[in-house]
């Protein structure tokens, strides 16, 4: 058993330990820091452009004159290829999206006969060109014409010059709401995307029948110059979340 001379000198030792160590808990202690002020508001900006990339999309059809005789796809595929060809359209701008085909009979006791389909995308600046080809097509052999998409070549330069439109649009609303109290805005301390808003789709006049043309007579139409498409422009539209100090 140690001695109460032992016993003693360790118990100092103990608390000298606890106090030392309460000291540095005290010194490493510092007072909040005061809190920031602080001001949040919210910036949008929106523009609409006119789309310089149009994806028409054309289904063409093999049909029957009569009971013996087809109109073969490969001679409207050619009269198509021709028809884009003469506009002044690149062959990188024209391509085969799909192929697809049915069976068709006269009567019910009758063979059936296998008509094949085919869709072709042109990528165009503008429509004006659309008419011209059409026109020179079998207009029988027209299943469908219709603008599948739009965009614009320079879309990412337009987003990102939304968004910086809109964050400018933030720190001014928050200059002129400090300003009606006598208050300065300071630096940015925080920036966030909180919404965009991307409409690519197409708005044309129903009279076109653009959007399914399920009938011969309504290619032919089309081909005739009867489309009276009006598109509305790309809307691009951005919101954006700021918070500034508050000099």
């Amino acid at each position: 058993m140690p001695s109460s001379t032992t016993w003693f000198r360790f118990f100092w030792s103990t608390g000298s330990l606890l106090l030392v160590s309460a000291l540095a808990v005290a010194q490493s202690s510092t007072p909040d820091k005061p809190p920031v002020r602080k001001i949040e508001v919210t910036g949008s900006a929106e523009q609409e452009i006119t789309p310089d990339e149009i994806y028409f999309s054309i289904s063409l059809r093999e049909y029957l004159r009569d009971k013996s005789n087809k109109v073969a796809l490969e001679t409207l595929e050619k009269q198509l290829q021709s028809a884009v060809g003469g506009a002044g359209i690149p062959k990188d701008n024209f391509r085969v999206e799909n192929v697809y085909g049915n069976r068709w009979h006269w009567q019910k006791k009758k063979p059936e006969e296998f008509l094949a389909s085919k869709r072709y995308v042109l990528k165009l600046s503008d429509l004006n060109k659309v008419d011209g080809i059409l026109e020179k097509v079998d207009a029988k052999g027209i299943e469908s014409a219709n603008v599948s998409s739009y965009t614009h070549s320079k879309m990412e330069q337009y987003r990102r010059e939304i968004k910086t439109a809109a964050l400018k649009s933030a720190k001014e609303k928050a200059r002129y709401l400090l300003e009606g109290i006598g208050e300065k805005v300071g630096q940015a301390l925080e920036v966030q995307e909180v919404s965009g808003d991307y409409s690519p789709q197409p708005m044309y006049d129903q009279r076109a029948r653009m959007s399914n043309l399920a009938s011969s007579e309504a290619a032919s139409d089309l081909a005739d110059g009867g489309s009276d498409i009006e598109f509305r422009k790309i809307k691009i539209r951005y919101e954006m979340r700021a918070v500034f100090a508050i000099q």
